[in-house]
């Protein structure tokens, strides 16, 4: 799973985050380093599609929590990606 907007909503899954904690999370539990471009593109696709939402902060930093839909839309992609899985281990087995 490489897609930055789907590990930017499992990054929130988690609370409220602002952008440099969400590359640090995702780094840390997928592995995967994304650039300032590549985060904050997906976190403005994401706010735009009702998907997060930027939270009041005393600070600078811009933290991000996950909207109802955002949730509903993770467990739609993980599922899907659950069976994709699925799949390509059974056909693993077979190869």
């Amino acid at each position: 799973m490489s897609d930055p907007a789907l590990l930017v909503l499992a990054s929130l899954t988690e609370g409220d985050k602002h952008g440099y904690a969400i590359m640090v999370d995702v780094e840390r539990f997928a592995g995967i380093r994304m650039g300032p471009g590549t985060l904050y593109g997906a976190i403005t696709r994401l706010e735009q599609r009702g998907l997060i939402r930027p939270v009041p902060s005393p600070d600078r930093r811009q933290p991000y929590r996950l909207t109802s839909a955002g949730r509903a839309h993770l467990e739609q992609e993980v599922a899907a990606l659950a069976r994709v899985v699925r799949t390509a281990q059974g056909r693993l087995r077979h190869a």
